[in-house]
């Protein structure tokens, strides 16, 4: 008796689909060619954390759940008088999501969370960075379902980098679009 094991669909549908639409669309000689998503980096500055040091700690819990990896601290490389700033002190949270973990995210900021932004007509095209990766800024972690809207504390941001093997803005545009990513007309 063969047991299948779990796939995530938009993995599935990127073997499936993905990797043919863009064959025929760039017209690559070979499947190796073919842009993919190498992984999903997300970062989020908690820049009160200077003063407060549990905010550290629920952007830590928070991020864990977005996700579902742990998160961890970023912490200063050097002194800023200005910001009240020392090294060492822990101003961020970070998360690198690879494998089914990332293909898992994307579904669920394409399917549940970006859907749920107030006023959302599409993500902005210009967030690319000519090296075939994209950063998605997002202003409100309540956007994501598994955050309790009760529980937090303060509201932050986080920038959302897609990292893709394409070695153009074009051919990333076109990954992320055949993903489903909502971008702007």
């Amino acid at each position: 008796m063969a047991t299948t094991t779990y796939q995530p669909r938009l993995k599935n549908k990127y073997r499936e689909e993905i990797v043919k639409n863009l064959q025929s669309q760039f017209q690559y000689k070979s499947v190796m060619q073919v842009p993919r998503l190498k992984k999903i980096c997300i970062n989020q500055g908690v820049g009160d954390a200077v003063s407060d040091k549990k905010l550290i700690e629920s952007a830590v819990k928070e991020m864990t759940t977005i996700t579902g990896q742990k998160a961890v601290p970023t912490y200063s490389t050097k002194d800023i008088s200005n910001f009240k700033l020392r090294k060492g002190v822990a101003i961020g949270v970070r998360v690198t999501l690879r494998g089914d973990k990332m293909y898992e995210f994307l579904d669920r900021l394409i399917a549940s969370s970006l859907p749920r932004i107030r006023d959302f007509k599409g993500v902005n095209n210009k967030g690319f960075d000519g090296h075939g990766n994209y950063t998605l800024g997002v202003t409100e972690q309540i956007i994501f379902p598994e955050i309790d809207i009760d529980k937090v504390t303060k509201i932050q941001g986080m920038d959302i980098t897609f990292v893709t093997s394409a070695p153009t803005d074009k051919e990333a545009h076109a990954l992320l679009t055949e993903f489903g990513i909502p971008f702007k007309k």
